[in-house]
Formats: C-alpha cells, sequence, structure tokens
C-alpha cells in the first residue's frame, strides 16, 4: 500500500512538473517565458519622468500631483571604485556658491547648498583651480569627444555649435546676452567649471545635471572655442590652452604683485 502511495505521489509530482515547464513555454523564441513569481526577482522600476497619474490608459488620483523626479541628497558621494585620482575628483567641490545664488539660480541652503559671504569672491578664487584632467597625445581625442557629447546636449542649444553664443534659442529670442567663448580668454579653467557647477547670469545651475569629471571635460571641449590650437599636440603646434591659461593667470599676478609692491614704496 505504501509502495502504490509513494508511485502516485511520484507520478503525480513529474505531472506537475511537467505541465509548470510545459505552460513556461511560448511560441515567441524572444520571450523568456511565463514567470510565476517576477516580484521574487524582478523589482519594480521607478522612472523619474513618467507621469504615474497616467499609466496604460488607467488615471491615478493621487498621482496625478506627485514628483517622481527628485534631488539626490546634497553633497551625496556616489562609490567611484578605488582610483585615488578619480575619488578626489568626485568628492564634493569645495567651493562656495555666490551669497546670491539663492535668488538668482535657486540654491537655497535649506537644501544643504553652502552659500558665500560674498557675491564674487569665491568665483574670482576660482581663477586659480587647475582641471585634474590633464590633456595628454594620448587621451586628447577621448576627452574632447566625451566633451562633444556633452556640449551638444546641454550647451549647444544656447551658447551655439562653435561657442560664438547664437544657438537656437539665442535666435528665437528666448534668450539674450549669451557670450562669445573668444571673448573669455582670460578666465581660468576654474571659473569656467564654476560657471557651469553654479550657474551664471541666465545660465542655470549645471551641478544636478553632471557630475565633476563630466564638468571638468566639457571644460576641456570649450576651451577648443577660447584657445586657438586647443589640445593640439603636433610638434609645429603652438603652446596649449592649457598653457597659455596658466602664463595668463601668472602675468596677471605678478602684475598685481607689481602693483602692490610699488604702491607699498609710494606709501
Amino acid at each position: 500500500m505504501k509502495k502504490k502511495l509513494k508511485a502516485i505521489a511520484s507520478y503525480v509530482t513529474a505531472l506537475g512538473a511537467g505541465m509548470i515547464v510545459v505552460s513556461s513555454c511560448v511560441t515567441d523564441p524572444d520571450s523568456s517565458g511565463l514567470e510565476y513569481m517576477p516580484d521574487m526577482y524582478r523589482s519594480p522600476a521607478v522612472e523619474p519622468y513618467v507621469d504615474y497619474g497616467h499609466i496604460q490608459g488607467k488615471e491615478v488620483e493621487k498621482y496625478k500631483t506627485q514628483q517622481s523626479a527628485l534631488r539626490p541628497p546634497h553633497r551625496t558621494i556616489p562609490y567611484r571604485g578605488t582610483d585615488s585620482l578619480e575619488v578626489a575628483m568626485m568628492l564634493p567641490y569645495h567651493r562656495k556658491a555666490s551669497k546670491a545664488a539663492n535668488v538668482t539660480h535657486g540654491l537655497y541652503e535649506a537644501e544643504g547648498w553652502t552659500l558665500s559671504d560674498s557675491v564674487d569672491t569665491e568665483y574670482k578664487k576660482a581663477k586659480t583651480d587647475k582641471n585634474p584632467i590633464q590633456l595628454t597625445a594620448e587621451n586628447v581625442d577621448a576627452v574632447l569627444d566625451r566633451g562633444e557629447k556633452i556640449y551638444a546636449s546641454k550647451c549647444q542649444h544656447c551658447h551655439g555649435e562653435n561657442g560664438e553664443g547664437k544657438g537656437p534659442m539665442v535666435e528665437s529670442g528666448a534668450y539674450a546676452g549669451v557670450p562669445n567663448y573668444k571673448n573669455l580668454t582670460d578666465l581660468g579653467d576654474g571659473q569656467v567649471f564654476y560657471s557651469i557647477y553654479y550657474g551664471k547670469g541666465a545660465m542655470g545651475a549645471h551641478s544636478m545635471i553632471l557630475n565633476k569629471k563630466e564638468i571638468w571635460t566639457l571644460v576641456h571641449y570649450v576651451n577648443q572655442f577660447r584657445f586657438d590650437d586647443y589640445g593640439d599636440f603636433s610638434e609645429d603646434s603652438e603652446a596649449t590652452s592649457d598653457e597659455m591659461g596658466a602664463e595668463g593667470i601668472e602675468e596677471e599676478s605678478t602684475e598685481e604683485e607689481g602693483a602692490e609692491q610699488e604702491s607699498t614704496e609710494q606709501e
């Protein structure tokens, strides 16, 4: 009797398993088959820009006014691996925003932003900040190609394809006063970074949509518009824009020191 029960149990088990296997097969060769418990291994994805008030023809009133795209907590530090240079580059920015940034660019201290006691002191100090991504003959193409993609998606609509300040948004009359990069050769790389990070004039802050490595990469790409032969490592090329920028800062610093010394002597 026990043997018969065991045999029947085995048959039932085999039959049940066979039915599950057969029912999970579908005619579509691209289908993974039927999923019996998808939530056990496939968590539902929350899309940041989806209107959850209208999903698959269904209207859910309580989700209509809820914002799904939320800003990450300020100064959140994502995991960046074990490369010390990469990690150092991605640490929170040490420069403070302008004192007026809460009014001009919506950067509020209540949301974690640290504002300076001055309007432009931090911006002026940023002139001495150097780009941590050093261009070499080996990486210049990759860096500038990446910068071009970022520029095309985040900057070109206002600054124009060639950085002349006449992008589609300007041509349409929506914005005005966008500068030509050719006229901004006196700025240090750090000031260009600061302007992109916190915003400047009518341009909004980009620190929420671009990380620091992307912004520094963008600075390299923008420098092509500011300086001739930027990133050209051929033997007959002139000094790179990085060198020109450094020289410009040193010359200005020397002039300031000379003026201070002369003023001291007069006193």
